[in-house]
């Protein structure tokens, strides 16, 4: 990993980040171009295509009950904590959504929470496994009252989704799981297929060809963010930590090559000690190739003053955010990141799975105006209003006024004609 030295944050921005290439946008709008036109038989091709032959996209009530028998009884039990725990966090949440009355000069207006239709949740998989996603989609979507919960998968080369994945979608409320992934799944949720019948929205984590289809069919569909490759920023300012900080980069640089991993810190000592320590642990750990190519490519370690730190914390928003410090309020101005991770005992990867906080995040800067994916993303404010003529006789002269300012005459027209 690069050292850099933050002296002027706004030239010091500019030199990091991700880039996202347009071939891709070529690419993916060829995928959805495709599937919208030829449904399942373009699925299959792109499925094949990238190493899979899938002969029957949905994954059938034997599939399912044979994917229990090969997976073990940790496994489940794994899952079931992990259910609970997101589960009590949720249903908290959930608890909060009081429906409520405001009566007024003879205008009522009413505001429910009402869950949304169906929801189609995207969980990575293919040569790697994430059963994990499947419970930070789905588990939101079955608490909010969603009826129709449609689990896509990539399947591997045997043309199957990962028992664990199926297990974990089905344990937590997954009306229907189906064996197919990347951009091409993507177009299946939100064109409709012959085998899959469209959703309402989208939700869920992927790379960089998932969340470009996202963002390309929420013209008609909606979706819940831009959550892409993993981001983490580990803000560190004790050397005795060094190691800690080096391992948490290493867990989540193994994502994929095109993860964004950084350290920010007011020592160079510190830093030269991560640096030090991430190149001593490369020798010999796993998914080595992946996270030395993420960490080279992508990764840094940024030293500066703490509050060009804390302006640069604030500005790339990562996904997950660390701060390891033995004084976190000297901290306390950062805002921004999506998820943020306070203590040397906090890493973000038990975030991923069992700390009742939900992984799917969003990256790419979006942490600044929304946090992560939760039951509010699977519930709409219905908002209902019903008036009187007495009413509408008080609002009528302003209503005038301001139809008027706005060269819209007609609409007050609509309001004086119920009042003659």
């Amino acid at each position: 990993m690069k050292i850099i030295s933050i002296k002027n944050t706004e030239q010091f921005l500019k030199k990091i980040g991700t880039k996202n290439s347009s071939q891709n946008q070529k690419i993916v709008e060829s995928i959805l171009k495709d599937v919208k036109k030829n449904g399942d038989t373009a699925l299959k091709k792109y499925e094949k295509k990238f190493g899979a032959k899938v002969s029957s996209l949905r994954v059938s009530k034997r599939e399912i009950a044979s994917a229990y028998s090969k997976v073990s009884a940790e496994d489940v039990s794994a899952i079931k904590l992990a259910k609970s725990r997101l589960s009590k966090a949720e249903s908290t949440i959930r608890r909060q959504f009081k429906d409520i009355t405001i009566k007024s000069n003879g205008t009522k207006l009413s505001k429910s929470f009402v869950p949304i239709d169906s929801v189609g949740c995207y969980v990575p998989g293919g040569a790697a496994r994430y059963p994990s996603s499947s419970i930070m989609s789905v588990i939101p979507a079955k608490i909010a009252g969603v009826k129709r919960i449609v689990v896509v998968s990539p399947p591997n080369s045997s043309g199957n989704i990962d028992p664990l994945t199926i297990v974990a979608s089905d344990m937590c409320g997954a009306t229907e799981i189906y064996k197919t992934g990347g951009a091409q799944s993507i177009a299946a949720l939100a064109y409709g297929t012959n085998s899959i019948k469209k959703v309402d929205k989208i939700v869920g984590p992927g790379g960089a060809f998932v969340t470009l289809a996202k963002y390309l069919v929420s013209k008609i569909i909606s979706i819940d963010m831009m959550a892409g490759p993993t981001e983490l920023g580990v803000v560190i300012d004790s050397t005795t930590d060094a190691e800690i900080a080096a391992l948490d980069l290493i867990s989540q640089a193994e994502h994929s090559s095109d993860t964004f991993c950084y350290a920010l810190t007011t020592s160079n000592s510190i830093a030269k000690k991560i640096q030090s320590s991430v190149n001593s642990k490369l020798k010999d750990i796993q998914r080595a190739k992946i996270v030395k190519s993420s960490l080279e490519s992508n990764g840094f370690i940024g030293v500066g003053k703490t509050s060009d730190i804390i302006d640069v914390a604030n500005d790339l928003a990562p996904e997950h955010l660390e701060i390891i410090s033995k004084n976190t309020k000297k901290w306390s101005k950062i805002k921004n990141p999506s998820l943020i991770l306070s203590g040397k005992h906090s890493p973000s990867s038990a975030s991923d799975y069992l700390l009742g906080s939900n992984h799917i995040l969003p990256t790419n800067g979006f942490g600044k105006t929304r946090g992560s994916l939760s039951v509010l993303d699977f519930v709409k404010l219905i908002t209902k209003v019903e008036t009187t003529k007495k009413d509408l006789q008080k609002i009528s002269k302003s209503m005038k006024n301001l139809t008027l300012a706005e060269g819209l005459p007609n609409h007050y027209e609509a309001v004086r004609g119920r009042l003659e």
